[in-house]
């Protein structure tokens, strides 16, 4: 099946796109438009956090669990909306976080491609979603592939951070070893559950720190 991701990654997920559960989402997503359904975001973005952070560049994966449902936001790269679109409640409250933890002044904007390009590798659990009903392609196929994906990344990668806000995330834990790389947990940054755990986790300075005690170069954060 021919499908168009950055061709790093396309030899790496080969055999996932070579499973019947991936033909079954393709299926899915056609009839879900010809039924005119309205599916977020647009096809050109469902890969981008690919496209954006070739497999060799990952540095830092930061897990999402669903794209945004409301128009214009979606651009594939989780917890990221596009230009022009104001910040949803929990990348404000991440963006607040990276405020006390590394003295960076709120951004005014809320599109994350400047992380994507830095080795930031902006995944959610599912790539796709239909307008206004979130969780809508769950169940779908993505998580195999996104758990893949995962595994992929702690098994052939070495030294990367995973950080993994909230209980969906942190389910992702097995997938990765946590004896070669970073794994970071905290509650997720949504306005329910920042103030238990996820202000002052310090996420991205311990980021960092690890980045550089690896030889690599950190991430600016600041957007």
């Amino acid at each position: 099946m021919d499908v168009q991701i950055e061709q790093s990654w396309k030899q790496v997920l080969q055999p996932e796109f070579d499973k019947p559960y991936f033909a079954e989402i393709v299926q899915f997503l056609k009839a879900e438009k010809q039924a005119g359904k309205i599916i977020y975001p647009a096809g050109k973005y469902i890969f981008n956090a690919f496209n954006t952070t070739p497999f060799a560049n990952v540095k830092v994966v930061i897990l999402g669990q669903d794209p945004y449902h409301n128009p214009h936001q979606a651009h594939g790269l989780s917890f990221s909306v596009q230009d022009g679109i104001a910040p949803p409640p929990s990348l404000v409250n991440i963006y607040k976080e990276l405020g006390t933890d590394l003295n960076i002044p709120r951004p005014t904007h809320g599109n994350l491609q400047k992380w994507a390009e830095q080795g930031v590798l902006l995944l959610n659990a599912s790539l796709t979603v239909e307008q206004n009903k979130p969780m809508s392609h769950s169940k779908i196929g993505w998580h195999e592939f996104t758990n893949s994906v995962i595994k992929t990344l702690s098994e052939q990668r070495e030294h990367l951070v995973f950080m993994l806000w909230g209980g969906f995330a942190k389910s992702k834990m097995s997938l990765i070893d946590s004896n070669k790389h970073c794994v970071l947990t905290a509650a997720h940054p949504s306005p329910l559950s920042a103030y238990n755990g996820f202000f002052y986790c310090k996420h991205f300075s311990k980021a960092n720190a690890w980045l550089q005690q690896q030889g690599a170069t950190p991430i600016d954060w600041s957007l």
